[in-house]
């Protein structure tokens, strides 16, 4: 490669260092451009910014020198005036005619690496570039772990001042993350700490997790989750202020976070100002939450949380124009924190503008505005309505843009940028109950409207089932949704429970938000279903055999206050339904009721109760169909067979009109420091069937079911892998008892 040609850079430092202010500006009547050959005068004049006649300054002679040098078009450049005439002499770049890759394998990485290559072909050629670009590629094959990689470059002249320039690239190994250590941490066990990071220790095991080998961004990302960690812990003053890797062998590297914590804080006095004319009874959530926190360690997410609650009660309230801070001070190792509302100047929204919606009709996202043209501008619904719009997961951004008019009203411009909105998802599932294949095609944002298109299939020994589904979250420009789908569903339970049946049909329903996170569905249904029954099958289940044609009114309140939908650790969901016969052959009322509340009652452990109830009954003189009475789910009752509890006819168990469940469970100290992809649990379940309209011979004891024992959750490469232990505490003679359940399931 050529040697970096630094005699243009001197000869513009020495140029400046001695340029002296021209005692008198001459006036240059005539230019004469020398040197070009590819470029034209014209261009060139344009770059300089000279003209004819012209007061030339040695100021204006510095500014010529250093705008052809930033165009990287020139190799030198030379100015000089003679009489009345400005001569400028340039010697132009090469220009490039290619530029080859080698060495990289991986049309992935390849991709990735060249992303941010600044130097294209028929481009002028610059040495700095080369530098440059050379650089990116060390560094974007960092960020990927070939911390061993290196990059020649080859520059070939060619005839006509051109040239070809070729990258010779050694990616080397990817460096593995050998060990993970933790220098200055004396309060938490490394182990502990590995479960907050993203990197992992490499292990033969993990073939597929791309985490166990070193990356860059990975690194700054778990640099900030180690502080968060330690701030919602008690740590008010944490630096977690360097990470680097130690070479172990040729790509094998120890991590090392450095961590710095001083003494524990607590809350102490916590105090709320608002303007003058605000009514403190509006904000009673607020001071209880101080209450509660009083005396207690310090935690970021408290302080976020109550500022969260804050801005909520100010967009509930239609508080306008409101900004939130929050004042800190420290005495002794407690800290008084002090809230303030405080309101700013009113404005108007004047405008909203949306860029970037090539697919997406812009209705759709304006619906998921909390703020309007000509409303008083709330920065705090417009936060709102952003996240409302990333949470439409049509879009790899949104961001927004608040600009002001002469008048102070706010002009609000919104950049989304469209992805990908379609999937086509294979999966597959085995466990102790079977295998299961399925297919998904869906579509989210179908014709740029919102609307959302699910087609599903389902296929295992005991099950055929098909459907689709599709969903128009803003029926008529509203915050309401409507859904209709249709589905075919063969189920064979002629060897367990003694029947058969299928069953097509259709649903429409709307679902809404009817109270802070209250929802409310409103579905109507309609089946026709054959039922078929085994020959040894009872007398009284031969009865069932036939079709129907049932029609339902279906209602559904969920209540969702929960932190989080994965891995909950605070709150509690309520959740309501009933199945209302409208047109049947055989009229049946199904209802039933769940609750669930988890708590982390002390640190990495995360306690749950649950309870559910459901029932079902004919509201005629017939019995109600096999395929409409309830067993037992084998989440809710583990130490026993699937179905193979409660009433029995013969020897086919035909489920209940009841049943009804208690669920207590609570997580484990994590003992495979190693393993942090896998989660202990203790667990009691206690449940119980019953109910017979048909037969008072059949055994109907009405009798709780219990059990006892460890759970372990696996997240697998494959996908999660869910292991239970049970020993059977109270049952039935009837009862089909197992010891050990597994399932395995992912997606691909």
């Amino acid at each position: 490669m050529q040697k970096i040609n630094y005699k243009s850079y001197i000869l513009i430092i020495l140029f400046y260092l001695s340029s002296i202010t021209l005692s008198n500006s001459q006036i240059i009547k005539a230019i004469e451009i020398i040197g070009n050959e590819r470029i034209s005068e014209e261009t060139i004049i344009i770059f300089s910014s000279v003209s004819t006649p012209d007061n030339i300054t040695q100021n204006k002679l510095n500014n010529i020198l250093k705008d052809l040098y930033e165009t990287n078009y020139f190799e030198d450049v030379n100015v000089e005036i003679s009489e009345e005439k400005i001569i400028i002499t340039v010697k132009e770049n090469p220009i490039v005619e290619n530029i080859n890759f080698d060495g990289i394998k991986s049309k992935t990485i390849k991709n990735q690496v060249l992303k941010n290559i600044k130097l294209k072909s028929r481009s002028s050629y610059n040495e700095f570039m080369i530098e440059r670009d050379k650089n990116s590629i060390i560094s974007s094959l960092k960020n990927l772990g070939y911390y061993q990689s290196k990059v020649d470059v080859f520059v070939e002249e060619l005839l006509d001042n051109k040239v070809n320039i070729d990258f010779k690239i050694d990616i080397g190994s990817k460096a593995k993350i050998k060990k993970i250590s933790f220098v200055g941490n004396k309060i938490f066990k490394d182990s502990k700490l590995k479960n907050i990071i993203l990197s992992e220790e490499y292990k033969f095991w993990k073939f597929i997790s791309g985490k166990k080998y070193l990356n860059q961004n990975i690194v700054d990302f778990d640099l900030r989750l180690l502080r968060n960690f330690y701030l919602n812990k008690g740590y008010y003053n944490v630096s977690i202020n360097s990470s680097f890797a130690r070479l172990i062998s040729s790509d094998e590297f120890e991590l090392i976070y450095n961590i710095e914590a001083n003494d524990i804080i607590y809350f102490n006095n916590i105090d709320l100002k608002l303007p003058s004319d605000y009514n403190k009874k509006n904000f009673k959530k607020i001071f209880k939450l101080f209450s509660s926190l009083k005396g207690s360690k310090y935690s970021i997410n408290s302080i976020e949380k109550i500022l969260n609650e804050i801005d909520k009660i100010s967009v509930s309230e239609q508080f306008q124009s409101v900004r939130s801070t929050v004042e800190e001070q420290i005495d002794n190792g407690l800290l008084d924190l002090t809230f303030k509302i405080e309101e700013t100047d009113k404005f108007f929204v004047k405008k909203i503008n949306i860029f970037g919606n090539n697919v997406t009709e812009e209705t759709v996202i304006r619906n998921k505005l909390e703020i309007d043209e000509g409303d008083p501008f709330n920065e705090l619904l417009l936060t709102k309505s952003i996240n409302n719009i990333k949470g439409m997961n049509f879009f790899r951004s949104v961001k927004e843009e608040i600009l002001s008019n002469e008048n102070m009203d706010k002009i609000i411009n919104i950049y989304v940028d469209e992805k990908p909105t379609g999937e086509i998802a294979a999966g597959a599932g085995y466990g102790t109950d079977g295998s299961t294949i399925f297919f998904t095609i869906s579509e989210n944002n179908y014709l740029g409207k919102g609307i959302d298109l699910d087609t599903n299939l389902e296929l295992s020994p005991q099950r055929i089932k098909g459907s689709f589904r599709t969903t128009n979250p803003n029926y008529k420009n509203t915050d309401n949704s409507l859904s209709f789908s249709v589905e075919a569903d063969e189920i064979d339970q002629l060897s367990n429970f003694g029947y058969k049946s299928n069953k097509t049909g259709f649903s429409l329903g709307t679902k809404f938000e009817y109270f802070n996170d209250l929802f409310l569905t409103l579905s109507s249904s309609s089946y026709y279903e054959t039922i078929e029954t085994d020959s040894t099958a009872s007398t009284r289940q031969k009865k069932q055999e036939g079709d129907y044609f049932d029609s339902f009114l279906n209602v559904d309140f969920f209540h969702d206050k929960r932190n989080q939908k994965f891995k909950t650790s605070e709150g509690y969901y309520n959740n309501y339904f009933v199945n209302l016969p409208v047109l049947s052959t055989n009229y049946s009322l199904t209802s039933g009721y769940n609750y669930k509340y988890y708590s982390e009652l002390y640190e990495n452990n995360v306690s749950s109760i649950g309870f559910s109830v459901k029932g079902t009954s004919s509201l005629t003189d017939k019995d109600v169909k096999l395929s409409e009475r309830l067993y037992i789910p084998s989440n809710k009752l583990r130490g026993f067979v699937r179905g193979k509890v409660g009433p029995k006819d013969g020897d086919d168990y035909i489920g209940g009109n009841f049943i009804t469940s208690l669920n207590v469970s609570s997580t484990l100290p994590q003992i495979l420091s190693n393993l942090q992809t896998v989660d202990f649990l203790v667990f009691f379940d206690a449940a119980n069937v019953w109910g017979v309209d048909y037969d008072s011979t059949i055994d109907d004891s009405n009798q709780i079911r219990s059990s006892f024992g460890l759970g372990v959750d696996w997240f697998t490469p494959i996908g999660p892998l869910n292991f239970s232990f049970a020993q059977d505490l109270s049952k039935h003679k009837n009862d089909k008892t197992e010891s050990f359940r597994f399932n395995l399931g992912t997606t691909f």
